[in-house]
């Protein structure tokens, strides 16, 4: 069916995915309220996205859902599926381009409804893994006269094609869609600028504590110096006293550094951010660390922090501590706990030389491992530690979805 003969049947009576009776408008403004309390009850974009999706597909009884928001370079800056697995979309490979009928749908204000994607004449074609299909439904989403995304579905389940019924459930979500998309994007912008004062207080704070201490050990350690020949007793406390300024310095600058959430994080995401600091780590030691990971869905932001912090320190642990050749990270999805969304599973396994965790415990070198537990434990998480000398070290996180 063509754009114009399927927008020509929106005119006739509902179709096989219409509302049945006197009922169905009820039913269809049942599932429409449901749709759009899903999407408001998250705030970040990337959850809101994925929210959007498949309250699409659920709505319409889709086999297959999309989403796509353009950048500006004729691509997508993010592309979200719903009803696709993991080893699926780890089969299909890059994120698609601005092509064919997902180029159409973002210059397009009205929808699109087709019996046989293939049959369109704007059809380019997809990677061999891409799954097979048929009937078409696109939408784009609309905040004023610009296109912000599209929403593309596919198959409708147990019928040939998409009713008119379907296009305008459709389109009534894709209007709450854009107020749910413009709304989170309004609420990070918000958090950016509320993370940059933070940002600057904490560098006030850096300034005032930190400084204060290296200057005090600097005057400590020159005193040091001048007793050494003619008072070694009186020598030796000073630098005790050095060791112990330089101790609370560093765990000061510690402290402010763990507050500093990473600006990539806020604006990629957990698994390129990951990603890009093993790429770079691998750069920097001579032991080798691999990334492998399922498509984790998104996180809420603090959670996504407490497995990039704890992956860092893991990292950290394993490279500079362990003496290992190999590091391997996992970030796979988790079960959530009820009703709540799906969590992340982290694992960060070394083959180095291992450690007793009672005695680093007992001689006061905590390789971390206490702050660890209470990130771990802040954002409702479960971290465990295994080791022992010769064996190696394994770090295991889990924490819920939102």
């Amino acid at each position: 069916m063509s754009t114009n003969a399927s927008r020509a049947a929106a005119a006739g009576p509902p179709e096989p995915g219409g509302p049945e009776g006197g009922d169905g408008c009820f039913v269809g403004i049942g599932a429409i309220s449901t749709a759009i309390l899903a999407m408001s009850r998250h705030l970040e974009v990337r959850e809101v996205l994925q929210r959007i999706v498949t309250s699409a597909r659920t709505l319409v009884g889709a086999e297959y859902a999309a989403l796509g928001v353009p950048d500006d370079h004729g691509g997508f800056a993010q592309f979200v599926v719903d009803g696709v697995s993991d080893a699926q979309w780890r089969a299909i490979g890059p994120l698609p381009r601005q092509h064919g009928i997902l180029l159409a749908m973002l210059h397009e204000p009205e929808p699109t409804r087709l019996d046989d994607v293939r049959a369109d004449e704007r059809f380019g074609g997809w990677p061999r893994a891409h799954p097979d299909m048929r009937a078409f439904l696109g939408v784009p989403i609309q905040d004023d006269d610009e296109i912000v995304g599209a929403l593309y579905l596919a198959n409708p389940v147990g019928r040939e094609h998409f009713s008119a019924y379907d296009e305008e459930l459709l389109r009534v979500l894709a209007a709450h869609a854009a107020l749910a998309l413009v709304n989170a994007r309004l609420y990070e912008r918000s958090r950016e600028l509320t993370l940059a004062g933070e940002r600057a207080r904490i560098a006030h704070e850096l300034h005032d504590a930190v400084s204060q201490k290296l200057f005090s050990l600097r005057l400590t350690a020159q005193a040091a110096a001048a007793l050494v020949d003619r008072d070694p007793a009186r020598a030796r406390a000073e630098l005790g006293e050095v060791a112990r300024l330089a101790a609370e310095a560093a765990e000061e600058l510690r402290g402010v550094v763990v507050e500093l959430r990473p600006a990539a994080l806020d604006e990629d995401g957990l698994l390129p951010t990951l990603a890009s600091q093993v790429a770079v780590l691998n750069r920097a030691h001579s032991a080798h660390v691999a990334f492998t990971h399922d498509r984790v869905a998104a996180l809420p932001a603090a959670q996504e922090e407490a497995v990039l912090r704890i992956a860092q320190e893991a990292l950290h642990n394993a490279l500079r501590h362990s003496g290992g050749t190999s590091v391997a990270v996992e970030l796979r999805s988790a079960p959530g706990t009820k009703g709540a969304d799906r969590g992340a599973r982290l694992r960060v396994t070394d083959d180095g030389k291992g450690f007793d965790p009672d005695g680093v415990r007992r001689a006061g070198r905590h390789l971390g491992l206490a702050s660890m537990r209470d990130r771990a434990a802040s954002v409702g998480g479960s971290l465990s530690i295994e080791s022992s000398p010769g064996a190696g070290t394994v770090v295991e996180l889990e924490v819920p979805g939102g």
